[in-house]
């Protein structure tokens, strides 16, 4: 019987030191190497200080900032365990609504967000990114039409020409990685903080 049972103790303990101790130590000290920002979470600072990550969206809610994607996270509610509250961008709890195309909920919520949105600049169509949330509820961009869409409002709550924030918005897009993986897009957090180094 020992016969079976010390290969099979030898196997567990050999598998685990490689798969669970030797590969992960390799692949970490090959990306500290190699990528180390990226592999220390793509932080970014402001005046030494740590003030979030490029991969991580965060709520910019006020008028003079560029807004990111609505977010779906939630948190157990502090009130109540057995119930959820909405904490957008909460890095946490990873997640979609889950609701279906069809859900009142989430026909309710775009529809609002929408009417919001044509307030904000009139006649111009919507684009889609604005008023639907991603599959993490994480996303720290925005296509660049959503980013110019909103160049009226965050022009006129800084005082700032159209043409000077358009052209901020312009500056930011990034391309397709290499050429064809992806789409432009524009990270919120490296927008805003660029428009706040422009003054106002």
């Amino acid at each position: 019987m020992m016969k079976h049972i010390r290969p099979a103790i030898v196997m567990i303990v050999c598998m685990t030191l490689i798969t669970g101790l030797a590969y992960p130590l390799a692949m970490t000290g090959i990306a500290q190497v190699l990528f180390p920002w990226q592999a220390n979470g793509s932080l970014v600072s402001k005046d030494g200080k740590v003030i979030g990550s490029a991969l991580i969206g965060q709520n910019f809610a006020a008028e003079k900032y560029f807004h990111p994607r609505p977010s779906a996270t939630t948190e157990p509610d502090p009130k109540d365990a057995t119930k959820t509250v909405p904490v957008p961008y909460a890095a946490d709890n990873s997640s979609g609504s889950n609701f279906g195309p069809t859900q009142k909920d989430l026909i309710d919520r775009v529809k609002g967000d929408a009417e919001t949105l044509a307030k904000e600049n009139p006649g111009t169509p919507i684009p889609v990114d604005l008023v639907t949330t991603s599959a993490s509820g994480l996303d720290p961009d925005i296509t660049p039409a959503g980013a110019l869409f909103q160049v009226p409002r965050v022009a006129k709550a800084r005082g700032l020409p159209l043409d000077q924030v358009r052209a901020l918005v312009e500056a930011h897009v990034q391309g397709r990685t290499l050429g064809v993986l992806g789409e432009p897009h524009v990270n919120v957090l490296a927008l805003n903080l660029a428009l706040d180094a422009a003054g106002k």
